[in-house]
């Protein structure tokens, strides 16, 4: 991207997911959850600049994991707004991919999320926030918290969003084998051993703020992904069981 652009950086930040419940499953075969979503202050940076055209470069130490550019979310997200908004104008864009992918969280979303809130800086658009939020699940259902990137409650397909309070701040570890794990697979995956859904505990009316105590409260909840994921790559249990031996794991 060339120096002399006035270019626009936007973070596209890690997401994790704390704890995710599967709770049923819509006609159409996705399935429903609930979950409590954060965001770590590390994840893949994207940059937009004017330009001729709609364009993708990708860099960064995992670009070349990437999809061809017609398959790349962030593009996808780029030209699906300039559509909504009737922008004629281009852009060129660059995903600095730092995050692995397939890695369940929310890499590609996040990148899409990013380009969305970048090119509305860019081309000066003031898309009401519903409207916006209806595009981001138009193009995945992690996209619409992405897009906010602040802990939510996500209930839904992940599209249904609400506060979930201030929550402690915390010092996670985020280990991956480097084994490309697809959502939609683990989905399938989990779908494939017919379990009934199972609802979680009753909402925490308020999460602590203190570390040690907001661990105790997330522990009694779950992740019904964790089995269908350890399915596909039996790796995953050697990097929780590492952790776990970890002393100061407190989950």
């Amino acid at each position: 991207m060339n120096s002399g652009t006035a270019a626009l950086r936007e973070p596209a930040p890690a997401k994790i997911n704390l704890f995710l419940h599967v709770v049923g499953r819509r006609s159409d075969g996705m399935h429903l959850i609930e979950s409590l979503v954060v965001f770590a202050e590390f994840g893949d940076v994207v940059t937009v600049a004017p330009g001729d055209s709609l364009s993708l470069i990708r860099s960064g130490p995992l670009a070349a994991d990437l999809p061809p550019v017609e398959h790349d979310l962030a593009f996808q997200a780029a030209a699906r707004l300039a559509a909504v908004a009737g922008v004629t104008a281009g852009a060129a864009i660059e995903v600095q991919k730092n995050l692995p992918v397939a890695s369940g969280i929310g890499g590609g979303s996040a990148d899409a999320a990013a380009a969305l809130r970048a090119l509305s800086r860019l081309w000066r658009l003031d898309l009401p926030r519903d409207r916006l939020s209806a595009l981001a699940q138009e193009l995945g259902a992690d996209v619409a918290v992405c897009v906010e990137s602040k802990p939510a409650r996500v209930t839904g397909i992940g599209e249904q969003l609400s506060s979930a309070g201030p929550l402690a701040q915390l010092f996670a570890v985020l280990a991956n084998p480097r084994v490309a794990v697809a959502t939609a697979e683990v989905f399938a995956a989990y779908a494939a051993t017919r379990q009934a859904p199972v609802a979680g505990p009753p909402d925490v009316e308020t999460w602590s703020r203190e570390p040690h105590r907001f661990a105790q409260q997330l522990a009694a909840y779950r992740n019904d992904l964790t089995e269908a994921a350890l399915s596909l790559c039996p790796a995953i249990g050697d990097v929780l069981a590492a952790l776990e031996a970890k002393p100061e794991c407190l989950l």
